[in-house]
């Protein structure tokens, strides 16, 4: 875990015009197509892998200080039981970001315990709204029309999976990655872009935990991105280590360049979705 190269594998500018010059690609972020107000990225993951805090610790790089809207906890239980889809503001009351970030149930290995790949599946597809509670053994099904299709403002453009680096190494059968494999398969069918998120990477290196800006120079790190990618099959450049923020009570420039170098991502991924979306409409004559 110490090890460490030479040079770092990715580059990555730890400077505060960094930080600026992210924050206002998000800032500015439009979906490319008009009609789509804004792009939905879903957030999946094991209970506890950073979800919520995900959401929160973009949303107090936006608000300027330390913020916990969505309800997040260091444990084993899980504490989100209904669908959130939360927006980030610029400064507390601020406008709106054009894009929400979609929490969910922590995933949990037993068929019967956890989201529902099913109920991940619906989601995906638009039909649940924001509020929804989940039912581990019922997932949603449609009522009355069974022709009602939901627009593509409904659906979602980019997934996310939410996995802790330092509970990668316990994964090692296909029980441990089932629903992982089962939801980016529905995500590859609906054609909807999926990247992964690796949290607490801070705890899995102590070169990253004296100083998170080693984080591209450990050994360690790396092999765990790559894991990760091949663990879940998703190419390596849609892995990305970030440190949420958990116990900081002041912003921190490192641990925002992480969030907003993923957070940039998301949004491109999710541009990318709706080019492919427009290619397809030209393809098919419409």
């Amino acid at each position: 875990m110490g090890t460490w190269y030479s040079k770092p594998w990715r580059n990555v500018e730890w400077e505060e015009s960094t930080r600026y010059r992210l924050k206002e690609f998000v800032k500015e972020y439009r979906p490319t197509i008009k009609s789509i107000p804004q792009a939905r990225i879903l957030l999946v993951g094991d209970v506890g892998a950073g979800k919520s805090s995900f959401f929160n610790s973009i949303n107090s790089i936006f608000s300027g200080c330390i913020t916990g809207q969505a309800n997040a906890g260091p444990n084993d239980t899980n504490l989100i039981l209904k669908y959130h889809t939360y927006r980030v503001r610029v400064r507390q009351g601020g406008r709106a970001l054009p894009f929400l970030l979609g929490d969910t149930m922590g995933l949990e290995k037993r068929a019967n315990e956890g989201v529902s790949v099913e109920d991940i599946d619906s989601i995906l597809k638009g039909y649940i709204k924001d509020g929804y509670q989940f039912n581990p053994t019922k997932p949603w099904s449609q009522d009355g029309d069974q022709c009602h299709i939901p627009p593509l403002q409904k659906r979602i453009h980019c997934v996310v999976f939410v996995v802790d680096a330092s509970k990668l190494p316990l994964m090692k059968s296909a029980e441990d990655n089932s629903k992982f494999i089962q939801i980016r398969n529905k995500a590859n069918l609906l054609d909807v872009p999926v990247m992964v998120l690796l949290t607490n990477v801070d705890k899995v290196c102590p070169h990253v935990q004296k100083d998170l800006k080693n984080v591209y120079w450990s050994n360690y790190l790396k092999e765990q991105i790559y894991k990760a990618s091949d663990f879940l099959g998703i190419q390596v450049s849609n892995v990305f280590p970030v440190k949420n923020y958990c116990s900081e009570v002041e912003l921190d420039m490192r641990c925002d360049i992480l969030l907003l170098t993923a957070m940039q991502k998301m949004l491109r991924l999710s541009n990318d979705f709706f080019a492919n979306f427009e290619e397809d409409r030209v393809r098919d004559g419409f």
